[in-house]
Formats: C-alpha cells, structure tokens, sequence
C-alpha cells in the first residue's frame, strides 16, 4: 500500500494499452472502471506534492493546465472520429465543464468547508475577475452563436469561429500570466503568504510526482474514452439526450480536481479549491475551443456552439449565484447549498429536458 500512488497510474496505463488491443468485454470495462478511480486518486495525490513544492497558485495551474490539455485532446480526437454526429460534441462538454465547476465543484467546496469550518475566506481580488472573465467567455463562446445571422442555426461562420478561439486563447493567457506573475498575491490565502501545512517535498520527489501525474492523467482521460461506448449505449439505451454522454465526459475527467478541491476546502484551505475551480473554467474555454476552431478548419468538421434555451437560463442563473457566492470573499454553507440546488437542477433537466 505504500507505493500505491506509483502502482495506480502505471496500471491505469498498462490497461489502457490492453484494452487498445483486446476486444472489449463486461469483465475488462469493470477492470478499467476500477483502474480508473485509482488513476484519479494518484492523480490527486501527485497534484498536491507538485503544488507543495512550487506553492501557490502555480500548483493549482499545474493539475488544471495538464487535465484540459488532455480532455482537450479526447474531444478534438472524438470530433475526429465520429465527424458530423459529433459537431456539438464540444459544446456539450465545455458546457458541461463550466456548470459541474461553477455549480457542483465550487457549490461541493463551500459546503464541505462550512460544515467543517462554519465560515471561510477567500480573496476576491483574483476570483472576481477571474469569474468576470469567465462569464465574458462563456457567454462569447456558447451564448452568442445562437443570435448571430452569418451562418444558419447556433453557429458561428468561418470568421466569428476564428474570432472566438482568438479571444478564447488571448483572454486565458492574459488570466494565466496575472495569476502566476503580475498578481500573485491575489490568489494566496487571505492574510498574506504561503500555505504550508507539511514541510515541501524535494525537488526529486517532486519531478516523479509530475511525472506520475502525466501519466494517472493519460490514464485517466484514456480510460475514460475506452469506457466512452459503453457509456453512450447505456445513454441511448436509456432514451436520454445525447447530451447525458458530453456530461458523463465532462465528469469523469474533472475527478482529479474535484477530489482535491474538495480535500482543499475540508483542510480550511479555499483559496487552493477557488484557484483550481476558476482556473479550471477558464482554461476548459481558453484552450479548448481554440483547439476545435483549428480542428475544424484543417479537417473541415462542423462545430456547433450555441445553446439551447434551457441550457441559456440555467448558464444565466449560474452566473447570477456565482456573483452572489463570490461578491463578499465569505463562505458558509447556505452559499454552497444554493449552487448545488442549481448543479441538482442542471443534472435532472439534462436527463429529462
């Protein structure tokens, strides 16, 4: 058991090779599924070393940045193979992402660490424009293709496409050089400084954590794809929306951060799960739809980014409750079991719309 965090991904990935070349069966998805949340909990465990060592708020970007690098990389591969039946396939999961975080996640955090702690704390100078940005790209990105006239339906035309994974892209980087370099200190824990709970592990130790990462990472967006199938013929088995599978997507890959955020906030630290949740949001729009704007010009495949009209309310209540929950830099429990109700809400709305 003391060289679990080391087994986990090195079998996540052994499977994964496995199952690339085996047939698929009943016994070896069950097998995958178990090696899937081993690769999620190494994973987790690798992330807080990282982010021991380098402190914050770079170790959050650390586990944020390399979770949507490769969710990135299943989405635009996924658009890839299944070509035109897969043109809302990004909408559906950024989408997705942005509510599971700004709802589940951060609703999740706030309760967990109200229960615990009563109240917390947070600094509002970097989660208030880092929400503002958010907002700004959301609402860029899957709000406004539904009311332009230059292509039919809720798309973009080639130039608005180009536009939107330019700002996406722009916007992300200006966040990412605000958080780690001009500001900093706005994404610290109110009071000033570091947080340290244990001594920081070596710089060895750390590089094998980062490595091992990468790799329970691989793991777990890879083992997550091979579960894919099994999960869209139970979807349309069921008689859901095809929308359920882009969820289903959405939330086994944010696992990792999910876990840690919530470990953050039970530890009475918020600023870490604040950092991880905002900068993970950011990062889905800022470095995934770039991705399929490009995608989409160099194999030509349709993308589809508007929102219905349910899906918009329930994006502008989000929004709405997230301005409430992040206004004051306070936290108790009522905050987080209004933006569960609304994640509760968006779940059973997407499996009976």
């Amino acid at each position: 058991m003391k060289h679990w965090s080391t087994v986990a991904p090195l079998l996540a990935a052994a499977l994964l090779g496995a199952a690339a070349v085996l047939p698929g069966s009943g016994i070896l998805s069950l097998i995958c599924s178990v090696a899937l949340v081993g690769a999620v909990l190494a994973a987790v465990h690798h992330a807080e070393v990282v982010a021991h060592r380098v402190g914050e708020p770079l170790g959050t970007l650390v586990l944020a940045l390399a979770i949507t690098i490769i969710e990135t990389s299943l989405i635009v591969s996924m658009m890839l193979a299944g070509g035109e039946d897969k043109a809302v396939l990004a909408r559906d999961t950024v989408y997705a992402t942005v509510m599971i975080i700004c709802n589940g996640v951060i609703g999740l955090c706030i309760l967990v660490g109200g229960i615990r702690h009563r109240e917390q704390t947070f600094r509002i100078e970097g989660a208030g424009p880092a929400f503002a940005a958010l907002v700004a790209l959301a609402t860029l990105v899957l709000v406004l293709p539904g009311f332009t006239v230059s292509a039919p339906g809720p798309s973009y035309s080639t130039a608005q496409l180009v536009f939107a994974g330019l700002c996406s892209l722009v916007l992300w980087a200006v966040f990412a050089f605000v958080q780690t370099v001009r500001h900093r200190d706005y994404f610290l824990p109110p009071g000033g400084g570091e947080e340290s709970h244990l001594p920081p592990p070596s710089a060895r130790a750390a590089w094998m954590s980062l490595g091992l990462l990468l790799v329970s990472l691989v793991g777990v967006v890879g083992l997550a794809k091979v579960l894919s199938p099994s999960i869209e013929a139970a979807v349309r088995s069921a008689g859901l929306p095809d929308a359920v599978i882009g969820i289903a997507i959405a939330l086994l890959v944010l696992l990792p951060e999910t876990v840690a955020a919530a470990r953050a906030a039970r530890a009475d630290r918020l600023q870490t799960s604040m950092n991880l949740a905002l900068g993970s949001a950011l990062a889905t729009i800022g470095l995934t739809i770039p991705a399929v704007v490009a995608a989409s010009l160099l194999f030509h495949l349709p993308v589809v980014l508007g929102l219905q009209p349910k899906d918009l309310v329930l994006l502008v209540l989000t929004f709405l409750v997230g301005t409430v929950t992040l206004g004051s830099g306070r936290t108790s429990i009522m905050q987080g079991a209004v933006q569960l109700i609304v994640f509760a809400a968006f779940l059973f709305l997407s499996l009976v719309p």
